[in-house]
């Protein structure tokens, strides 16, 4: 799996990952969805250089000018909750792109540090043939990659498989490429060193669910 870091170069993309992680910037909800929205839109641009592209013929008021346009059929799937802002993003760009959602979440059986990631709804197209986008904003271990992957298998083979992401830890981001296929991609603004013994990205920026849409009740 091949990694894409954006914040390997400097651009205004540092400017929204510093407000994310950011804690008196944090309390701005609609600013911190926001900010994952537009990471989505600059990754969605880097991201479209992979894709294929023909020339069409577009009929201007003053005569015919040809431009090279993607031709590939494109599925966004996003994890619950987190993830719909990272997706408004990317469908901002992608905006004929067909839809896949699905939940994966931590479950503490013994409600303690040991979790494990449970997969309980999905609503998807076929994928067979198809460029598929999974988008989450934080990937700390890799287990809801790795799960999502598992479950959506039954949709079909997609010919490409794109992976978008706001921050993730190196350990992740190693167990990723050991689960995924080799060709697969990944686009993500920063990345981590650390995680803690709770599987949270060290320095990070906290629950990104909760950041954008408020604390939930813990099941």
């Amino acid at each position: 799996m091949q990694v894409h870091e954006l914040s390997q170069n400097n651009s205004i993309a540092n400017k929204f990952i510093s407000q994310l992680r950011d804690v008196h910037v944090q309390k701005d909800r609609m600013r911190f969805r926001r900010n994952i929205e537009r990471l989505g839109e600059i990754m969605s641009y880097e991201l479209s250089q992979e894709l294929n592209y023909q020339k069409q013929a577009i009929e201007t008021p003053l005569g015919t000018s040809e431009i090279a346009q993607p031709d590939n059929e494109v599925v966004i799937c996003s994890i619950l909750r987190a993830g719909l802002p990272l997706h408004q993003g990317i469908l901002n760009y992608f905006d004929d792109a067909e839809n896949s959602f699905i939940s994966a979440y931590r479950h503490h059986p013994d409600n303690d540090e040991n979790f494990e990631v449970l997969v309980e709804y999905m609503a998807s197209p076929s994928l067979e043939g198809k460029t598929l986008i999974l988008a989450d904003p934080m990937l700390a271990t890799g287990k809801s990659f790795s799960n999502v992957l598992k479950a959506i298998a039954p949709m079909g083979k997609p010919a490409k498989i794109h992976l978008v992401s706001v921050i993730g830890s190196s350990e992740g981001i190693e167990f990723l490429k050991t689960e995924f296929p080799e060709n697969s991609k990944l686009w993500i603004a920063t990345i981590d060193n650390e995680l803690d013994k709770n599987g949270y990205i060290v320095p990070g920026l906290g629950d990104a669910g909760d950041l954008c849409y408020g604390q939930k009740l813990q099941h």
